[in-house]
């Protein structure tokens, strides 16, 4: 942040052209262009939606067994450990998923789908036990 201010007030301030800031900060005349267009750093953003391809056929079922969970009081409701022991159990719909794969949709389910509801984690981590 410190250098993005520094760059910028190069620019605008001192009227050095983004080669010579390029130079100066040793930084590429590409950044120096990202960083005079915008006024904060504008993070990252992903160009594509999370591809799982072992996981993405099953992803419907594992959606309405959550959607069901809405209903059901919190002590009853599916955790990630259950979700992924029920999944390797169930007849119809057994695929052999590694557990993290598995237990990390949930995570992406609550923050991506379900806007208004926060996962109860702050890290890629979905809590085993309620």
């Amino acid at each position: 942040m410190d250098l993005y201010l520094k760059v910028r007030r190069a620019h605008f301030e001192e009227g050095l052209s983004g080669r010579q800031i390029a130079r100066d900060f040793g930084v590429s005349r590409d950044s120096v262009a990202k960083m005079l267009a915008y006024s904060e750093p504008p993070g990252y953003r992903r160009t594509a939606p999370i591809k799982r391809p072992k996981l993405d056929p099953y992803t419907d079922q594992i959606d309405q067994w959550l959607t069901e969970d809405k209903t059901r009081p919190r002590k009853q409701r599916h955790t990630a450990k259950r979700i992924f022991e029920r999944s390797r159990t169930s007849g119809e719909y057994l695929f052999p998923h590694l557990f993290f794969s598995i237990t990390q949709y949930p995570y992406f389910w609550v923050s991506g789908k379900q806007g208004a509801v926060q996962p109860r984690c702050s890290g890629a981590a979905w809590p085993l036990r309620p």
